[in-house]
C-alpha cells in the first residue's frame, strides 16, 4: 500500500514540475550518479589504528555513545552497512592513520602503499571508491606547527608524510581506475597573538611547493582552510586567503569545508569566486555550531545554498562531494545516514531548480518574477521525488531507516563493549 502511495505522490510530483519546466526523472537520474565519498572516521571517532588513541591537535570529537567500531573490520562492516541503506554512488574516504599496520608501529614518514592495499582489494569487491587524507594531527611531533614549522626536522618530517601520502593516493587511483582525491589540511596555528605570521606562511608555501612539485597522475591534490582549532582560536596559518590564493595561483583543487569559516558566512558564495581561478572544488559537508565545526549535516540553508550555487554555476563536474563529521553523542551509523540523505535532498532540491524560467527572468531583469519563482518553488513536491528515488533502489524510504538501525545496535554494535 505505502509503495503505492509512494509512486502515485511520484506522478503527481513529476507532472506539478513538469509545468515549470523541470524534469524529475532527469534530476533523479544526475542525483544517483553523482558520487557521495563517505568518511570512515565517523565509524570510531577519528582514532584510527596506528595509536588507539583520542585525538588532538586543535580537533576533538565529543560523546561518548556505546558502539564505536574498534578494528578495520568493524569499521567495513559499518560502512557497508550505511551503504545498504542509502541510494546512489559512493566513494569511501581515508584518513592516513586508517591503514593496516598488523599491530606494528609505523610512523607517519614511513607509512608506504602496501599498508592501503588490503583497502584497495576491499573497496574493489564493494563498489567504492577511494579518496584520501594526510594526518598532522594526534602525533608527538603535531604541536601548534607541523608543515609551516621554523624547525627544519619536524617540517621534514610532516614533509616526507604528505609527500608518502600523495603516493599512497596515487596507487588507489591507479588501481581503481579513477583519480584518487587528496586533501592536505593541517591544524597549523597557534592561541594567542602571533608576531610571526607572515613567516609561518612562507614557510608553509615552501613545504607545499615541495610536496606538490612531484607530478603523480592517478591523485588529485586539494588544499583545505580553517578559521581557527581548539587552542589555536588567533591565528591559522592555513586560513582562507592563503588558501585561495595557493591553489589560485598554482592550478590546484580548493577544499570547502562548510564547517570551517564563520557561521555568518555564506559558504557558498565562495563557490563562484572560486571557481573562476581553480580548477574544481572538494566539498567537505558538515554543519557548524558555535565552536565546533563537525556537526551532522543537516538540510539547513547553509547546505541547500551550497547545492544551490552548484548546480546554477553548471560546475557538479567540477566538484567533488565529500562528508566531514564527527560525532560520538549519537548512533554512529544513525549519523552517517543521516548526513548523508542531508547532502542528497540537498543536491536534488538543487536539481529540480526552474533554472531555465530564472536564468530567464534575471536576463530580461524581471526581480518580482525572479523572487517569486524562487519562492514558490520551496512548497513544490519534493519529497515525493526524494521518497521515490530511495523506493526505485530499493532501500528504505523515509523514516524505514530508523529501526534497521535499531535493529544493528542490537545484533552488532552494542556487543562491542
Amino acid at each position: 500500500m505505502k509503495e503505492e502511495l509512494i509512486k502515485k505522490a511520484y506522478e503527481i510530483a513529476k507532472e506539478r514540475y513538469a509545468t515549470i519546466g523541470v524534469d524529475t526523472d532527469k534530476a533523479i537520474e544526475i542525483l544517483e550518479k553523482t558520487p557521495i565519498s563517505l568518511h570512515c572516521w565517523q565509524a570510531d571517532d577519528v582514532v584510527g589504528f596506528e595509536r588507539n588513541e583520542a585525538l588532538s591537535g586543535g580537533i576533538q570529537t565529543t560523546g561518548n555513545y556505546p558502539g564505536r567500531a574498534r578494528n578495520i573490520d568493524e569499521v567495513r562492516q559499518d560502512i557497508k552497512e550505511v551503504k545498504s541503506l542509502l541510494a546512489g554512488t559512493f566513494r569511501l574516504n581515508l584518513h592516513e592513520t586508517y591503514g593496516e599496520f598488523d599491530g606494528k608501529f609505523v610512523d607517519r614518514d614511513e607509512v608506504e602503499v602496501k599498508h592501503f592495499q588490503g583497502w584497495m582489494d576491499w573497496a574493489k569487491d564493494n563498489g567504492l571508491k577511494l579518496d584520501f587524507n594526510s594526518t598532522s594531527f594526534s602525533h608527538p611531533k603535531s604541536g601548534y606547527l607541523t608543515l609551516s614549522n621554523p624547525d627544519k626536522s619536524i617540517r621534514d618530517f610532516w614533509i616526507e608524510h604528505t609527500k608518502r601520502c600523495r603516493h599512497i593516493a596515487d596507487a588507489m587511483g591507479k588501481a581503481q581506475k579513477d583519480p584518487c582525491i587528496m586533501n592536505i589540511w593541517i591544524h597549523d596555528g597557534l592561541k594567542d597573538l602571533t608576531v610571526e605570521r607572515k613567516r609561518y606562511r612562507d614557510i608553509l608555501k615552501e613545504s607545499l611547493d615541495d610536496i606538490l612539485s612531484e607530478k603523480l597522475p592517478h591523485m588529485k591534490p586539494c588544499l583545505e582552510a580553517k578559521l581557527f582549532g581548539i587552542g589555536m582560536e588567533s591565528y591559522t596559518v592555513g586560513s582562507h586567503d592563503f588558501y585561495a590564493g595557493y591553489c589560485a595561483k598554482n592550478n590546484v583543487m580548493y577544499t570547502l569545508d562548510t564547517g570551517h569559516y564563520e557561521q555568518t558566512e555564506n559558504v557558498s558564495d565562495m563557490v563562484a569566486s572560486l571557481l573562476v581561478f581553480v580548477p574544481e572544488l572538494m566539498l567537505h559537508v558538515s554543519r557548524p555550531v558555535r565552536w565546533d565545526s563537525d556537526h551532522v549535516t543537516i538540510m539547513n540553508d547553509q547546505t541547500l545554498d551550497l547545492f544551490k550555487e552548484l548546480v546554477r554555476a553548471n560546475a557538479l563536474n567540477r566538484a567533488h562531494i565529500g562528508l566531514d563529521y564527527f560525532d560520538a553523542s549519537i548512533n554512529r551509523i544513525g549519523a552517517y545516514i543521516i548526513g548523508t540523505r542531508a547532502t542528497q535532498k540537498c543536491l536534488l532540491s538543487a536539481l529540480l531548480e526552474p533554472l531555465k524560467t530564472l536564468r530567464k527572468y534575471e536576463d530580461k531583469g524581471q526581480w518580482f518574477e525572479r523572487l517569486a519563482l524562487l519562492e514558490e518553488a520551496k512548497t513544490l513536491p519534493f519529497g515525493a521525488v526524494y521518497d521515490y528515488f530511495n523506493l526505485k533502489n530499493d532501500v528504505p524510504v523515509g523514516e524505514e531507516f530508523i529501526p534497521s538501525i535499531e535493529e544493528y545496535e542490537k545484533n552488532v554494535t552494542s556487543k562491542r563493549g
